[in-house]
């Protein structure tokens, strides 16, 4: 159970600020499990809209942060990386349980549930503190990245 740092997920990982929304993987078992972290700031730039005076983190970003750290587990796990791109297939079964706000700090928990190359089926959970504030089975395909001819 192994630490990855910033620098190691951007290797993996084609998001690139503002949308990379995984600072950090605490723990990880290939093919099992990952814990990553997101650190929820005021300068978030989707605060400035969502919403005004009131800032809340917008729920299809805490699912995009359980699925990245998702594609952090497929490709540590051995997916090939640089070549392939890994895409959102499904979400089932999201539940919100409450506003995650600027100052909270997400813990994401995602345990693989099925794959089947190139697919994997993966149940997220993200909490502040020990508060789940969300959850979601998540569906992802890898693909070879095809690159554009003009």
């Amino acid at each position: 159970m192994a630490s990855v740092e910033q620098a190691e997920i951007q290797t993996l990982l084609p998001h690139r600020y503002p949308f990379l929304l995984v600072d950090r993987i605490k723990e990880f078992e290939p093919h099992k499990m990952i814990v990553g972290f997101k650190n929820v700031t005021v300068n978030e730039p989707f605060f400035q809209g969502h919403f005004p005076g009131r800032p809340v983190m917008p729920g299809v970003l805490i699912i995009e942060a359980m699925a990245q750290t998702g594609g952090v587990l497929v490709f540590k796990s051995g997916g090939s990386v640089g070549k392939t791109v890994m895409y959102l297939t499904g979400i089932d079964e999201a539940k919100f349980r409450r506003p995650v706000v600027p100052g909270d700090q997400l813990r994401l928990d995602i345990e693989v549930v099925k794959k089947r190359p190139p697919f994997w089926k993966m149940q997220g959970k993200a909490y502040v503190d020990d508060e789940m504030v969300c959850e979601a089975v998540i569906t992802a395909m890898v693909m070879e990245e095809k690159t554009e001819t003009r």
